[in-house]
């Protein structure tokens, strides 16, 4: 699944399904993702050390392996996605957005890619271009864009409507561990101010027709979301099904829960 087929797929109402990728290095790796059907892995540059050569490889890899590869960038500075679009990836979850000014300029960098100066201003807020040859241009080369906001704060969740109105969004990230302590109850998922939250953010999305969701690390928060209207599903990670996997393995094989795995540094 390419970019243009994935936003067509969440267009036409489907639910579609990744996971992110915060450890695999090994660009063979990527064929897993593929047998397994995920239709999108978001490999993730802001909390992960992953350099932009690494990355860049990682996107023709799982291009190749039938999964829609997106990266999620370290900020909300258009020039990020400008870059990782640059490297080969077809769609960007730009972080801890929190404003539709902030959201405007990140979807008119990727859509307006690579027009730059006065002109792309002129584009932005007039719709007016160099000519029409360059327009349509613009959108045959970024059909394959896929752009997700990243709802992760009180002050993003505020205003998100004003953030849904800006347009140009395919998907809405909640970043469930950023919210929650925004919100004041650390990793607290099923406190009644965290659920709240991400009620309003899905339902302000569906109502769109924007798919949104939470990342779910466990199989009961997936079916949870998804029974309250979840359509984008962004499914554990990379060194969490490695861990849990283990994890799982050596209780049985010692007869005793041998505990969680903490996340990498």
């Amino acid at each position: 699944m390419n970019g243009k087929e994935l936003r067509a797929s969440m267009r036409n109402g489907a639910t579609v399904y990744g996971t992110m990728i915060n450890v695999a290095r090994n660009t063979r790796g990527a064929t897993v993702f593929g047998q397994l059907g995920f239709d999108f892995a978001i490999v993730d540059t802001e909390h992960s050390p992953n350099g932009r050569s690494e990355v860049a490889d990682a996107a023709g890899a799982f291009l190749a392996a039938g999964v829609c590869p997106i990266i999620r960038v370290p900020n909300t500075e258009p020039h990020a996605t400008v870059m990782a679009l640059d490297a080969g990836f077809h769609g960007v979850l730009v972080p801890y957005c929190e404003t539709p000014e902030e959201v405007r300029a990140v979807v008119n960098a990727a859509r307006l890619r690579p027009l730059k100066g006065a002109l792309h201003t002129i584009a932005r807020d007039q719709g007016t271009f160099p000519s029409d040859a360059t327009r349509v241009y613009l959108e045959k080369r970024n059909a394959n864009v896929v752009v997700i906001i990243g709802i992760e704060s009180v002050p993003a969740v505020e205003n998100i409507e004003q953030i849904l109105d800006v347009g140009g969004i395919d998907a809405l990230f909640i970043g469930p561990n950023d919210l929650t302590v925004s919100l004041g109850v650390p990793d607290q998922y099923d406190h009644p101010s965290y659920v709240q939250a991400v009620e309003r953010v899905i339902a302000a999305a569906n109502a769109r027709g924007v798919p949104a969701g939470p990342h779910c690390l466990t199989d009961e928060q997936l079916t949870v979301w998804q029974s309250k209207g979840a359509r984008f599903i962004l499914f554990s990670s990379d060194w969490r099904a490695l861990s849990e996997g283990y994890r799982a393995s050596l209780s049985r094989a010692r007869g005793k829960d041998v505990g969680p795995v903490k996340r990498p540094a």
